[in-house]
């Protein structure tokens, strides 16, 4: 050490002694950052690693259901017999029926779906929860669940008749697509025509006759069950150009094309007949709309022969699903009247055919999704394939297929047998919600379709209406037989 060296100023060493400090803090924070980045990309790497993996576990799910449910395709399909054809639903055989907890619990559950989806200041509900938009579709779903939650003591004979009138009030008033009939969709709140996804736009987009012929079913209902609110329940009917519905015999709808309306037959067999029987109810002709032979064929799936209609999208530019759903209904509101019965137990028939070689819990028709593209047809055949999950662009999402809520508990209160009751109880077991009853349960995904609509929770709630009283709602409801149709010009 050379003897010329003085220690530095005290001043400089406290600079340096902090400099030094802050140079280790400096480093300390550095590493620090650098261990969180590097432990952030690990997670990342691991996460994507996991994602790959579990999507590779998925696709090989997917193509193991797919392989199976195409190879269980057999074409023709047996066809059914005369008089399997003719056979009704053996009303004697329905008798009104206490539920049980469990399904008073599943019925309170789905009642506050619209507890919570109620506009106070129109009587509207919203089609999906949270978004104020509804169909007509929709809005008949809302009102077979007031009629449900009335008979099955959810709500008092004061809010019904409150609640009831105030939707009919507004549907007599609805502002019309082309002052003719309703838009397939309103604000609920506001009563704005719009266009599907927006609420803030007006947009007159047509009318659906598929749509209004559910909707006249409940009218129906509702007027003959409750006669203080038949005037209201007829004041809607003369709200609308109802003429303007059929042609033909066949029943019409309306869609808006680059400004041009165009005029299109609707519905194929399921639907088709299923709200035609509803515009007969109220003398229209449809004639045409309720034939169930002249376009039906039938398709082998899982040894099963499924009737489907011959009208596909290659030869008519319209998607022929067959979906669960409008057997369902027709069984419950009309009692087989507009579809053979015969048909839905080989729809059915198909579904549990499928469970059984699969393992796979199934109960298919359309409905919302939780994810893109958010609507899909999961259908047991549709344009000559099997078990196909499409949107109505026709793109397929097999990843995406589910067990419906509202079929499964459908199937189950027409039929009761060993299978739906494993609907039934996978359903109360997996899909409750807070303010109503999932959509469903993905196939491959293995977890819910988070989706709460207005019609999965009403058709579990007249689900639950029919088992309580034993016969068909139109029966239970005292509807007159369907008048003899009456011609209609467009």
């Amino acid at each position: 050490m050379s003897s010329d060296f003085k220690p530095p100023p005290l001043g400089w060493s406290i600079l340096s002694a902090v400099g030094g400090i802050i140079t280790v803090v400096a480093a300390i924070f550095g590493l620090e950052n650098l261990a969180a980045y590097l432990r952030q990309t690990d997670a990342l790497l691991a996460a994507k690693s996991r994602t790959a993996t579990t999507q590779a576990g998925e696709m090989k799910a997917v193509d193991k259901l797919t392989d199976l449910d195409t190879r269980s395709i057999s074409n023709p399909g047996l066809p059914l017999p005369p008089a399997e054809m003719s056979a009704r639903l053996a009303l004697t055989n329905i008798s009104a029926s206490t539920l049980t907890p469990a399904e008073i619990a599943m019925a309170r559950q789905a009642w506050a779906y619209f507890q919570k989806n109620w506009q106070q200041k129109t009587g509207l509900v919203n089609s999906v929860s949270g978004f104020e938009s509804v169909t007509m579709w929709d809005q008949a779903a809302a009102i077979a669940a007031l009629v449900s939650a009335k008979e099955l003591n959810l709500v008092s004979a004061t809010e019904f008749q409150s609640k009831m009138s105030q939707t009919l009030e507004t549907l007599a008033t609805l502002p019309l697509y082309n002052g003719q009939l309703p838009n397939k969709v309103y604000n609920s709140k506001t009563l704005i025509p719009v266009n599907y996804g927006q609420i803030t736009k007006r947009e007159e987009i047509g009318w659906s006759a598929i749509d209004l012929g559910r909707m006249a079913i409940w009218l129906k209902i509702v007027g003959s069950k409750y006669p203080q609110l038949k005037p209201q329940t007829e004041a809607v009917w003369k709200h609308w150009q109802v003429q303007r519905l059929v042609k033909d015999g066949r029943m019409y709808g309306t869609a808006v094309t680059d400004g041009k309306e165009q005029y299109n037959q609707e519905g194929r067999l399921g639907y088709e007949n299923y709200a035609a029987y509803g515009l007969k109810l109220w003398g229209l002709n449809v004639n045409k709309a309720l034939d169930t032979k002249t376009n039906t064929a039938f398709i082998g799936i899982y040894g099963q022969g499924v009737p489907y209609d011959k009208r596909d999208f290659n030869n008519s530019g319209a998607n022929n699903y067959v979906l669960s759903e409008p057997y369902i209904l027709d069984g419950i509101e009309t009692g087989f009247q507009s579809l053979p019965k015969a048909y839905a137990d080989r729809v059915l028939a198909a579904q549990e055919a499928r469970y059984m070689a699969t393992q796979q819990l199934t109960a298919a028709t359309e409905d919302n999704l939780d994810r893109a593209p958010y609507f899909v047809y999961n259908s047991v055949f549709v344009n000559g394939k099997s078990w196909a999950n499409i949107s109505d662009k026709r793109q397929n999402y097999p990843e995406l297929r589910f067990l419906s809520a509202k079929a499964a508990i459908g199937w189950h209160v027409l039929y009761s047998s060993d299978y739906t009751q494993k609907l039934f109880s996978f359903v109360e077991t997996n899909l409750k919600a807070d303010g109503g009853w999932y959509n469903g349960y993905y196939e491959v995904l293995k977890a819910p379709n988070k989706a709460q609509t207005a019609n999965n929770n009403g058709v579990i709630l007249q689900s639950l209406l029919y088992k309580k009283v034993g016969k068909p709602l139109t029966i239970w409801a005292g509807v007159a037989s369907p008048k003899r149709s009456t011609t209609a010009k467009p």
